[in-house]
């Protein structure tokens, strides 16, 4: 493999927005680009990928124009997605992210250290102001603690650090049965509701 490449995680949690929480297996590996290349990695074809964001601003889009380029092979397959970095300005590059959603199956957003929290700034921008409806995965140092606010932030999957406990990840969501705000998955608070029967 590639020294650029990993998969930092075996397995996935997935919390679609309308579904329960399971582990499926994650078939996505992690870009890190950390010798700036510019040329694509030379993996298999159908390996799924998700690049860095700053590497698409550099070198991707052209790459992406070019139809008998790796990438826009890969755009085609639905092979390759874009992970953010936490310092990444999602606002700044609207234009590119709204294309964006016509190609990434799936971005990225990461944690480079779990207390570092720009990623839930990231994943909600994404959803409410550009209304991206694809997966949107937590990636880097992702722990149990972090999910609760990630799904409600706009998360749908989450790439646990390798010493969390996948079974006391799925129970997290079933913690709290009363919310006292809403989010990204419409789930009304339980007190407003009170309130509207009291009306």
């Amino acid at each position: 493999m590639n020294q650029n490449m990993m998969q930092n995680s075996k397995n996935v949690l997935l919390y679609p927005k309308s579904g329960k929480p399971s582990i499926i297996a994650n078939a996505w590996l992690i870009w890190n680009d950390s010798d700036n290349e510019k040329a694509f990695p030379e993996i298999e074809r159908e390996q799924k990928v998700l690049a860095p964001f700053q590497w698409w601003l550099s070198h991707g889009q052209a790459q992406a124009k070019d139809p008998n380029s790796e990438l826009a092979k890969r755009i085609q397959d639905q092979t390759i997605g874009v992970w953010f970095a936490a310092d990444d300005d999602v606002l700044k590059h609207a234009e590119v992210i709204e294309l964006g959603k016509l190609i990434w199956p799936i971005v990225g957003a990461d944690f480079p250290i779990f207390r570092d929290g720009r990623s839930f700034s990231t994943a909600a921008l994404l959803r409410e102001r550009f209304h991206w409806a694809g997966e949107i995965r937590a990636i880097g140092d992702v722990l149990i603690d972090q999910l609760i606010q990630g799904a409600r932030s706009g998360f749908d999957s989450f790439a646990l650090r390798a010493d969390q406990n996948r079974d006391v990840a799925l129970k997290q969501f079933d913690l709290f049965t009363v919310t006292t705000q809403n989010s990204w998955r419409d789930r009304r608070s339980q007190l407003d509701s009170q309130l509207e029967q009291i009306k």
